[in-house]
């Protein structure tokens, strides 16, 4: 075997048991598409992983996951993958949600407190130059990470909600599905339990928010871009 097909294969190896950090279940046609590889590959890779001594368990036969309570080594950020948060930090910075600063502010110092002296260095030229193009109207919001949490955790949300074209405010409960940003402001798409259908609320609109402790049936078969797509199609 070239040493380069070697080295290649070390480093997908490694990048798949990462990958299998990243969610609950990974499926072989994930990593099959993410690295550009057939599933006899990876089905190889994973069983080489396997007798290194990592725990990964199946799913239907389909999907890979790490057994609960196995300890992995931290994650090392190569140069480049440090540079491209850089740049994600620059457009969080621009797109008007207090509270996704916040989140995000706090993983970019954890982030470098692991990077290498001169690592560091090259990240701090860098953000000097680097910029996103500054929005002359911006929506200012600070619930997105309280919404996102109640998307995970299916968790219903008492709003009081600044309607635009009424100018009236209005208490609402919503179950909160998907979110989306319109270059000017985050919008949370969600099941309005008062209209008793799907809506969508712009976050700088909500005056007042709670989340509470009931919660509501996960729609597994919601997705955002459907969602889009049987707007257009009704339009």
């Amino acid at each position: 075997m070239h040493p380069d097909t070697k080295m290649n294969r070390l480093t997908r190896i490694t990048s798949i048991l990462i990958q299998l950090q990243s969610k609950r279940v990974v499926t072989a046609r994930e990593i099959a598409e993410r690295f550009d590889v057939s599933l006899r590959t990876v089905y190889r890779d994973i069983s080489t992983l396997q007798e290194s001594g990592v725990p990964i368990g199946s799913q239907n036969g389909t999907g890979y996951f790490i057994v609960d309570g196995y300890s992995l080594p931290p994650v090392m950020i190569t140069e480049e993958e440090a540079n491209a948060l850089i740049v994600s930090e620059k457009l969080i910075l621009n797109q008007g949600d207090i509270s996704l600063k916040k989140d995000f502010s706090s993983l970019l110092f954890k982030i470098k407190s692991v990077l290498k002296r001169f690592e560091k260095d090259n990240v701090s030229r860098l953000e000097n130059r680097i910029s996103a193009s500054i929005k002359e109207e911006k929506m200012e919001s600070g619930s997105l990470s309280v919404i996102q949490k109640a998307i995970t955790n299916t968790l219903v949300v008492s709003i009081s909600y600044h309607s635009f074209y009424k100018d009236e405010i209005t208490q609402r409960e919503i179950e909160p599905l998907g979110l989306y940003f319109t270059d000017k402001a985050w919008v949370v798409v969600a099941y309005c339990r008062l209209r008793k259908e799907i809506r969508e609320f712009r976050l700088d609109r909500i005056a007042e928010l709670k989340t509470t402790s009931e919660t509501f049936t996960y729609q597994e078969d919601f997705e955002l871009l459907k969602y889009f797509k049987d707007l257009s199609e009704q339009s």
